[in-house]
């Protein structure tokens, strides 16, 4: 098993859309550009996925918008990486979003 974890301050993602262009992938990047608080839908993102490449802990690392942020039935946020499903914990408050990645078998 490993854990990652990440916080971000969520101000440094105010007007960042060529950043948006570059971690998100497309189905991501189409949320993003329509939430009413973009600023913190991408750092909680980009959370998650920085999360998920510690957690991860392999060579090479993946490139950000190969991982994906998607949401189950229940609201319940999680990550999705080469066909696989992992679990993700994402919680914002404030000015700050972080996120905790649990991996239990690397692929």
């Amino acid at each position: 098993m490993s854990i990652g974890i990440d916080l971000t301050h969520i101000p440094r993602f105010e007007g960042k859309i060529a950043l948006a262009k570059k971690i998100l992938a497309p189905e991501e990047y189409d949320l993003y550009i329509n939430h009413a608080h973009p600023a913190r839908f991408l750092a909680g993102r980009f959370a998650a996925k920085e999360a998920f490449i510690k957690a991860w802990n392999q060579l090479p690392m993946p490139d950000l918008n190969t991982i994906i942020i998607r949401i189950g039935l229940h609201g319940q946020p999680y990550v999705t990486f080469l066909d696989e499903r992992y679990d993700l914990s994402i919680a914002h408050d404030g000015d700050y979003a972080i996120a905790t990645v649990i991996i239990f078998k690397h692929v």
